[in-house]
């Protein structure tokens, strides 16, 4: 890899970020201001980027903010009116009613369910939902955050029917990419063993309480990735939602078969005795209003563009999932509710928004800042292809899904990741001989599993459960089981390219 200037400036802000948040120890808002103005200095005075692609770099990056600040305050919102209504602590009976082992309810909750969310809705919507109830099973709020978190990666390949295929790598050949993102997403199914490693790790005997759930962790995986691969042939859209509803009936049937499941059952809060107060349908009616306003949104809901005097443009869709968390939670608390319940679920939500919102305002700014910088007076190469350029060897198959895994890891989202990288894998691919969808489909997998380390995300998650500057003790929960997936599926490239 050869190192330069323009490379080693590219990388700075990264390595900046990861101090001041790891080492400094300090508030994420913080190292987000920091380093976007570091990131502007340097695009300003040594790239020399034209002034109005900074105009146009902060205003798309607080576009997208919006967009992530709406299913913020749409998701708590919901689950404020739910906590509200004791519907999430009925949710809890229920579950330890039907699932009797603590490490059974959590894997098909973070796994299985978080899994179906990811393949109707996505961009974060998953874990915002996932997480709460996490924590009403009896997790800390870290240790369902970590969870929560490795739960939104393996479906998030072809998450929001497939809108990181079919919009992130738009222009491309994409006709076998779901084929071979089906194949490399195989190695998903370690996902389920790091939860319990995850929720092992918070017992006095961590290792007997690890080994006795493994071969139900091992089955929880294998029931969704298979079911998936199986189905690739449908397209994008159907393999995450496909493949966590058929697994979740197959881990349901086999939990009725005792077939898997750990012998011995632990409990968590074992003092606790919970007294169910609300009726079973009470307790299902706002999920199963809120899965299907986000079906019929992400269908029957297009996209405008923005259009801007000075030629910007921006792509605005009309379906937020955070209107659908809104859409269902309105008249819950209008027909359930008592007193101003909406107007005490709004201002928390607009409270705990606020935050998060700033956060990733800078972030997505320095995203657009390194794609813009190629727009200058200097003439260098933006920051983006600076550094992409810099992976251009034969070692390609391996090093794909860590590039992915880089963009789903600073964007939170694996089509902006494929949007960003999309291109150049393609071309280098070619460039190297290499069939193209095999590569793409590793940038898109790694995206995935990237997703799991994502900023925003795990802001968004953090922020429906109130957890505050937890943001380094979550990804280092996170980064060991990430990097081990990376160089599972970065091994299974090489071998199928035939490196």
């Amino acid at each position: 890899m050869h190192f330069n200037v323009p490379l080693i400036l590219s990388i700075t802000p990264f390595i900046l970020f990861l101090v001041l948040l790891l080492a400094a120890k300090l508030p994420l808002l913080n190292v987000s201001i920091i380093t976007v103005g570091l990131t502007l200095a340097l695009k300003i005075y040594y790239w020399k980027i034209l002034p109005l692609f900074v105009l146009n770099s902060f205003i798309k990056g607080t576009l997208v903010a919006f967009d992530i600040f709406v299913i913020i305050f749409g998701a708590i919102f919901f689950l404020e009116v739910l906590s509200n209504l004791k519907i999430i602590e009925n949710v809890s009976y229920y579950l330890k009613s039907l699932l009797k082992d603590y490490r059974v309810q959590v894997i098909l909750l973070a796994w299985m369910f978080e899994g179906f969310i990811e393949g109707t809705a996505g961009f974060g919507t998953p874990a915002s939902i996932v997480v709460p109830l996490l924590v009403s099973i009896g997790l800390s709020p870290l240790t369902a955050v970590t969870i929560g978190m490795l739960g939104n990666s393996t479906a998030g390949a072809f998450g929001a029917v497939g809108t990181p295929v079919r919009v992130g790598f738009a222009g491309l050949d994409v006709s076998e990419v779901t084929k071979y993102g089906t194949i490399f997403n195989l190695a998903g199914f370690l996902v389920p063993v790091f939860m319990l490693w995850i929720l092992a790790s918070i017992q006095k005997d961590r290792w007997k309480n690890f080994w006795e759930a493994v071969p139900f962790a091992i089955w929880a995986g294998v029931a969704f990735v298979v079911p998936s691969y199986l189905v690739s042939k449908l397209g994008p859209e159907f393999p995450s939602i496909l493949g966590s509803l058929i697994g979740m009936v197959l881990i349901l049937i086999t939990i009725k078969l005792g077939l898997f499941v750990p012998k011995n059952k632990r409990h968590l809060e074992e003092a606790k005795v919970m007294e169910v107060k609300l009726p079973a349908y009470k307790v299902i009616i706002p999920y199963i209003l809120l899965i299907g306003l986000l079906i019929v949104g992400k269908f029957v809901l297009g996209s405008i563009n923005l259009e801007f005097p000075w030629g910007f443009s921006y792509k605005l869709n009309l379906f937020n999932p955070g209107l659908a968390f809104l859409v269902a939670g309105l008249p819950i608390a209008l027909l359930w509710g008592k007193g101003n319940l909406v107007l005490k679920s709004s201002g928390s939500a607009l409270k705990r928004s606020i935050n998060p919102f700033l956060v990733v305002v800078s972030m997505s700014a320095l995203v657009q800042l390194m794609i813009n910088s190629g727009n200058n007076l200097s003439g260098l190469p933006s920051s983006l292809t600076t550094i992409s350029k810099a992976f251009e060897l034969k070692s390609l198959p391996f090093l794909a899904p860590f590039i992915g895994a880089f963009g789903g890891f600073i964007t939170g989202s694996v089509t902006v990741s494929n949007i960003m990288f999309g291109s150049f894998l393609n071309s280098a691919s070619l460039a190297l001989n290499y069939y193209p969808a095999i590569i793409l489909s590793l940038g898109l997998i790694g995206g995935a599993a990237g997703n799991m380390i994502a900023l925003a995300d795990v802001i968004s998650a953090e922020a429906v459960v109130n957890l505050k500057n937890q943001t380094r003790f979550v990804l280092k929960g996170l980064i060991i089981p990430c990097l081990i997936y990376l160089t599972l599926v970065g091994i299974m490239g090489l071998i199928v390219i035939g490196v």
